[in-house]
C-alpha cells in the first residue's frame, strides 16, 4: 500500500507543470487545475459501489482511473498532495446552509481545509459541488475576497465562521465550521452514512459539476446547466442514457465505470425527471 502520493502522475491528471514551491502562488494554481480537471462526482453511492478514502484508492480512482469524488474524496487527495509538497494542512467539517431554512440545524458532513502558509492562514475547498472554490481565502473576516468565480466573504460569531458567496448581487451562506481538527475517522463515518443512507441525495440522484474559466457546468440527474460568471444560466435537459454518458464523458471528463446496473440507473433516472415534468 503506497504511504504517499505519485506527484507526477496527480500533475499529469490536472495538467499541471508549474512551480512547486511552499507558496501561495503554487496553492492558488494547484486549486485551479485541480477543480477544473477533478469534477465533483456521486456516480459510486449512486451505482452502489463503495466510496474509500484511503490513499491507495483516492488516487487509483481520481488520478489513474480518471474519476471525481465528493467532498472527502476531494479534499483528502488535495490534503494528500499539499503535505507531500510540504504544505501545513488541517482538516475541518462543516454544517451545510446553502438553500438551508435559517432555524434548520444540519449535521458536520462536508470537509474543507485550513492550510498554513508561514504565518498566514488561508481556507481551501475543492468539494462543494457547484459552489467549488477554485481559489483560496485568506482566513479574514468581514472582507470581500475575489476568486477566479465568484467573489466570497466570511463572517464570524463566536468561534464560527460562515462561508458565503456573492450571488446576483446577494450574498448566500454555504456552510458554517470552526476550527477544530476533524480527522480520517471522522471523516470515513460521515462518509459512510452519506454514501449508503437510502434517503441521501448521493444515493438518490445524480449529481455532478465542473468549473470552467468561463462559468459552471452542473449536472442534477437529466438537467445539464451552465452559469456564466455574469450570473446567467443556461439549462438543457438529456433525454436519452447515451447523451447522459456523453456529457459525463465530454463536459464532465469521466471515464465511466463498465458496470451493468450504469445504464439501467441511467435510464431510471432520465425516466423520472420526464415522469416528474409532465406532472407539473
Amino acid at each position: 500500500m503506497s504511504s504517499s502520493i505519485d506527484l507526477d502522475k496527480y500533475f499529469q491528471r490536472i495538467n499541471y507543470d508549474g512551480s512547486t514551491t511552499h507558496s501561495l502562488a503554487t496553492l492558488k494554481a494547484l486549486q485551479y487545475r485541480h477543480t477544473q480537471a477533478i469534477p465533483f462526482e456521486n456516480l459510486n453511492p449512486l451505482l452502489g459501489i463503495s466510496v474509500n478514502l484511503d490513499l491507495e484508492s483516492l488516487q487509483a480512482k481520481m488520478v489513474d482511473n480518471k474519476r471525481g469524488g465528493y467532498c472527502y474524496e476531494q479534499n483528502l487527495l488535495f490534503k494528500h498532495v499539499l503535505e507531500e509538497l510540504g504544505f501545513q494542512v488541517k482538516g475541518l467539517s462543516a454544517r451545510i446552509r446553502w438553500q438551508k431554512d435559517a432555524d434548520e440545524i444540519t449535521a458536520r458532513t462536508h470537509m474543507l481545509l485550513q492550510v498554513n502558509i508561514d504565518n498566514d492562514r488561508y481556507l481551501v475547498d475543492v468539494g462543494f459541488g457547484n459552489y467549488t472554490m477554485t481559489g483560496p481565502l485568506r482566513l479574514e473576516t468581514e472582507i470581500i475576497q475575489e476568486t477566479p468565480h465568484e467573489e466570497r466573504r466570511l463572517i464570524k460569531e463566536g468561534d464560527i465562521y460562515t462561508m458565503q458567496v456573492q450571488l446576483k448581487d446577494k450574498w448566500e451562506p454555504l456552510y458554517r465550521f470552526d476550527l477544530r481538527p476533524t480527522h480520517l475517522v471522522d471523516y470515513e463515518l460521515k462518509s459512510w452514512y452519506l454514501s449508503n443512507n437510502p434517503g441521501s441525495h448521493y444515493v438518490t440522484g445524480l449529481t455532478a459539476a465542473r468549473p470552467t474559466p468561463n462559468g459552471r457546468y452542473t449536472l442534477k440527474n437529466n438537467r445539464l446547466s451552465f452559469h456564466h460568471l455574469d450570473g446567467n444560466t443556461e439549462n438543457n435537459y438529456l433525454n436519452t442514457v447515451a447523451e447522459l454518458q456523453s456529457i459525463l464523458e465530454d463536459i464532465f471528463l469521466l471515464d465511466l465505470p463498465d458496470l451493468p446496473t450504469f445504464d439501467s440507473k441511467f435510464l431510471q433516472i432520465v425516466k423520472q425527471e420526464k415522469e416528474a415534468i409532465s406532472r407539473m
